[in-house]
């Protein structure tokens, strides 16, 4: 997949599904399925939640060789579009806010879930007071059809944009279409009579709900990060841990316990994954003070120092608390 936050190395013409997709859950695969070359990869990320084919999806092609693939591919196929995700670099709500905006996705998370749809650019726009300060009718005519070529648009019901988000779905339809551009409105998702939205996935892992968290993503949510030397004091009572440096962007669930599936190809199983048990928090029972993630492999031992986890979280356990040591 192509990546790119400048819109002068934009592989051209494309078929855009536009919004901030901080999550991938499923409200947002029925914006991106409309672009999409096979449409059942939608459904096929939501059937197939486990992570562990995400563990190699960053191809080690050179980027100049990886963009020079795509436009030798597309040269073959007539009237070839680029499927392309286009959203916003930092997120609205942290550049409005000036606050730091935690995702459920962060950068590398997000571009292994759209290469698995079969995505094949992601164009991450960078949100500043120029491009805040567009009108719809500027951002419809100089972003989305001038620089981006586009010829199909994907976006929610919900979907704002332009100058204080005055710009509605409807009004990026009637704009675009007097360029020729299709644009396709998504009604909005729901499970169980809930909207689903990022907010709403934030709430239940904020309260340790994984098990509805998962659900309105339609995959275990999951922690990647790599293993660091922490104080070892684990092993002094008799759990030693994998003490996991996340990405400071992503955000964390609940503090506490969990039961989680770690996957790496280091752990050398048949499936490359094993149980475990997670904390998230303080490490109290030594006396900890700043916050850690640290697992536990169940049934397992071996050095994982500087290798890549991704674990997958099943179900929130219980609160922290602290033991007699």
């Amino acid at each position: 997949m192509w990546i790119t936050s400048s819109l002068d190395t934009v592989l051209t013409p494309t078929t855009i599904a536009l919004g901030n997709f901080d999550g991938i859950h499923r409200g947002h695969l029925q914006v991106i399925k409309p672009i999409l070359k096979e449409p059942g990869a939608s459904q096929a990320i939501a059937a197939t939640p486990s992570p562990e084919n995400q563990l190699h999806q960053c191809e080690s092609i050179g980027a100049g060789n990886l963009r020079e693939n795509l436009e030798s591919n597309a040269s073959t196929e007539a009237g070839h579009t680029y499927t392309t995700v286009v959203t916003f670099n930092p997120h609205p709500r942290e550049f409005f806010s000036g606050k730091t905006w935690k995702l459920l996705t962060p950068p590398e998370e997000k571009v292994q879930q759209l290469s698995r749809l079969g995505v094949e650019q992601l164009v991450r726009l960078p949100f500043d007071e120029k491009l805040a300060s567009l009108s719809p009718q500027q951002f419809v005519e100089k972003i989305l059809v001038q620089q981006l070529q586009a010829t199909q648009v994907s976006v929610g019901q919900d979907f704002h944009f332009g100058h204080r988000r005055t710009g509605t779905s409807s009004d990026l339809q009637a704009i675009a279409s007097t360029y020729g551009v299709d644009v396709t409105i998504v009604s909005l998702h729901t499970c169980q009579g809930e909207r689903i939205s990022s907010s709403l996935i934030r709430q239940f892992l904020q309260q340790g709900d994984v098990t509805q968290a998962n659900q309105l993503l339609g995959r275990p949510y999951i922690l990647t990060g790599v293993v660091v030397k922490g104080q070892q004091l684990g092993r002094t009572i008799g759990f030693p841990t994998a003490n996991l440096q996340l990405p400071p962007e992503k955000f964390l669930p609940r503090q506490g316990v969990y039961g989680v599936r770690v996957y790496s190809p280091s752990l050398e199983s048949a499936t490359s994954s094993v149980f475990g048990v997670m904390n998230i928090g303080q490490r109290p029972t030594v006396n900890g003070t700043t916050m850690t993630v640290e697992v536990h492999l169940l049934d397992w031992s071996g050095d994982l120092y500087d290798q890549t986890l991704t674990v997958s979280l099943e179900q929130f356990l219980r609160p922290e608390q602290k033991f007699a040591s």
